[in-house]
Parts: structure tokens; sequence; C-alpha cells
């Protein structure tokens, strides 16, 4: 990027953080907003308080570091506002390559050592593919084939913590806080995207969410239709059969004790030849990739008595070529006439917020916050979250030869023998 383009984007970038400022209530976080979000979209190995510091005021770094503690880790100003004015100036940049298509539904864990940052505990860490001391966050993204922007993200709280006052008070958590499941907060940041009035997108989870038929309950009563991930196991009634009693439907239940219902694996199993098909999708920007599919009409079983979950949905199905048994299962309950592709697609297009979520942790350090507060962990999110809106407004700006985080803003001269704590070359 040549002089005069870093000129151009340095001044986008002004009125960017400008906009942000708008919502922060005092003057004075004005220039540790700026400085935060600098930090964070310059280069560098490490994006924790102290590099950033010496990266922004390379002259003053002892200062400047403790301003940026006070500004993300003690200061009361609102992620809510804040992520709501992130949004306010990014959609328009994404709804330019294309409508809001979904509403994406994930987890993202951060590799922790001991036992007091806030909400840390010995659990299942995606990043790591493993359990492991480590958090958990829960987050809503928008996205279309072009991008993602993550709108809503909390803390995932364990049991544990939530019911022990000495480590709440000492990690701030607000007294409002209760323990809520991983999908129980899904299903509270679809409500609030709902009754915020957001682009309506279909809702695609994984298997760890999409299996919870209460989360897809509450969707489907929300006017929310879903591409969710499930396990083999889930039990099903195949087409042509359905809950009976004697001869006659039942109009009450849908319990998994009833004749004919099988897994989702077997019905698989048993599908004729024909029902699959290659499917080619569109995933990220360019590259098509193809597998076998197969889909089918079908109620599910549930263990409650919901009349309204007998309703018929699609069950998709993955089997690609060379493999012993099927892959993947979604359900969905797009339209009945939505075609084969395009319900392919919408599968497909989940992956797109894992390789978002790469960026935020390893271009804006979306994992590097080295503190242990409630207030801190979500203050630093919400500033990743305002860099990397930053950034996906600016793709189109970025010509298609070079890396979408190319660097954008200059890169002041650090201190000689300067080295961050928890880099490799301070080691």
């Amino acid at each position: 990027m040549n002089r005069k383009k870093e000129e151009k984007a340095e001044v986008r970038f002004a009125a960017y953080v400008a906009g942000l400022s708008g919502v922060l209530g005092h003057a004075d976080r004005i220039g540790p907003l700026r400085d935060y979000c600098t930090g964070l979209i310059l280069p560098g190995e490490r994006k924790s308080v102290e590099p950033m510091a010496a990266k922004t005021a390379p002259a003053r770094t002892a200062a400047q570091h403790q301003s940026l503690l006070h500004f993300v880790g003690v200061a009361s100003w609102s992620d809510e506002k804040v992520l709501a004015k992130v949004r306010e100036m990014v959609l328009p940049a994404m709804e330019r390559q294309g409508p809001i298509e979904a509403w994406i539904i994930d987890d993202t864990g951060f590799p922790k050592q001991g036992k007091h940052s806030v909400g840390v505990q010995h659990q299942y860490c995606g990043q790591l593919g493993k359990e492991a001391n480590c958090q958990v966050a829960v987050s809503l993204s928008i996205a279309n084939h072009s991008a993602s922007l993550p709108v809503a993200y909390r803390l995932y709280l364990p049991k544990e913590w939530a019911a022990d006052k000495a480590r709440r008070n000492k990690a701030g958590v607000p007294s409002d806080i209760r323990f809520k499941t991983k999908p129980e907060i899904a299903l509270e940041q679809i409500r609030w995207a709902c009754e915020a009035g957001l682009p309506r997108g279909v809702g695609l989870m994984d298997g760890a969410y999409g299996t919870d038929s209460r989360l897809r309950t509450g969707m489907t009563a929300l006017g929310v239709s879903y591409v969710v991930g499930i396990q083999p196991k889930i039990l099903v009634w195949p087409p042509g059969t359905g809950p009976r009693r004697k001869g006659r439907p039942l109009n009450n239940t849908g319990r998994r004790d009833e004749p004919d219902l099988i897994s989702a694996k077997r019905l698989a199993r048993d599908l004729p030849k024909h029902a699959w098909r290659t499917i080619r999708w569109r995933e990220g920007s360019a590259e098509r990739l193809s597998s076998r599919f197969a889909r089918v009409r079908v109620r599910v079983g549930h263990s409650q008595l919901m009349p309204e979950l007998l309703s018929q949905e699609w069950l998709l199905i993955e089997w690609p070529e060379g493999e012993a048994e099927p892959t993947k299962y979604w359900l969905s309950t797009l339209p009945s006439n939505i075609g084969f592709r395009q319900l392919v697609d919408f599968a497909k297009l989940r992956w797109r917020i894992e390789r978002d979520y790469l960026e935020l942790k390893q271009e804006v350090g979306l994992g590097h916050f080295e503190g242990r507060g409630w207030r801190g962990f979500h203050h630093h999110a919400t500033m990743c979250i305002a860099a990397y809106g930053f950034l996906v407004s600016e793709r189109e700006t970025i010509p298609p030869s070079r890396p979408r985080t190319a660097t954008l803003l200059q890169t002041p001269v650090l201190p000689d023998g300067y080295r961050p704590r928890g880099s490799s070359l301070a080691a």
C-alpha cells in the first residue's frame, strides 16, 4: 500500500473511531479507544495491553500502559452500545457484497493457565480440539458469503463459578448474571437479535447446539428458520411414517418410545443409491467444493409433549465418496421447495465463522487479553470486534492480490530491545 492510500485509510479509520466515540459517555475515553483499536489493527505477535502501549506511545509506554489498562479493565462504558455502533457502521459495507443471509451461533475457547481468570474451567476447547483449562464465549454473528460480524458476545460462566460468591465478587461478575447453558445463551442472543430488528438470516449452528431440541423449538417460535448440525443418533420418523397409536395419528406427542422411530444414521444407510447426489457449493469468495449428499423430509422424535414439533423438516446428510459411512447430519426448517444446492450451501456457510474467528484471534488478538475480570474480558472482545469491523469495511479497498488482512495503518518505531511479555522472543 503506497503512502497516499495509507493516508486515505487513516482518514477512514479516524472517522470510524469518531463514530465509536459518540457512545462512550466521556470525552477522556476517546484517546484510549483510538489507541486500543490502533494497537489491535497494527501487526504484531501479541495484542495484550503492554505491547499495544509500546506501539501506540513509544515515548511514554508506562503511562500509556496504565491508560489502556484502565480503559479496558475499569472504565464503565457499554459493550452493547459500542457493538451496536460497530454494526451500524459496518453493515452497509457488508450488504454491498450481498444481503445478510445467516445468523451464525458459535462458541470459541481461550486456553488459560491457573484458575483465577473469570469463567475458566477444565472444559472442551475448540482451539485445542480437546478438554483443557480455558474460557469459552458464545457469540451470534450476522453473515453473508463475503463476511461475518459478531453482534452479540458473552462469556459462558460454568455452574461452579456462578455459585461461588467470592470468586464472582473478585472477578466483578454482575449480580444479574446467573448460570445458563450455552444453548440457553444462544437462544437469548437470537431472541435479542429478533427484538433489535437485525436483518433476518437463517440460523446456523454446529451439532453442539443443533442437537438441543429446546433451542430448535425456541428458534421456530421466534420465526427463525435454521440449518443446524445434529448427532447421527437423533431419532426421526422416516417419510411416510409418523407417531401413531391404534392406527390413528397422534396429535399431541413426539415421544421417543413411539414405533417406527429410527436413528438418522440408520435412515441414511438405508437410503437407495439414487437418493445421493454430488453437490457443489461455494465456500468463501472463490473456491468451490463438492461432496455427496442426500436429503429427506422427516419428523423428529422428542422426549417432551410438544405438538408443534411434529411438523416435517429436512434431514440433510453428507456421505463423501470413499468414506465408510456418512460424516455429517443437519436438520433444517427451510421451506420444502428449497433447492438442493441452496440447502447444502446454507449448511456449509457456517464454516466461514471458523475462518473469521481465526482472523479475530490471529490478526486482531481476541485471545490475547491477560486480565482476569468480567468487564475486561468483554471490553477487550468488544474492541477486537470493533477493530475487525473496520477491517471488514475496508476489504473492498484492498486489491484481490493482497492479503485480506493487509496492513492499513503505519507502524510506529518501537524502543530498541523491546520484547512484549508472552512473546517467544522474550523467552
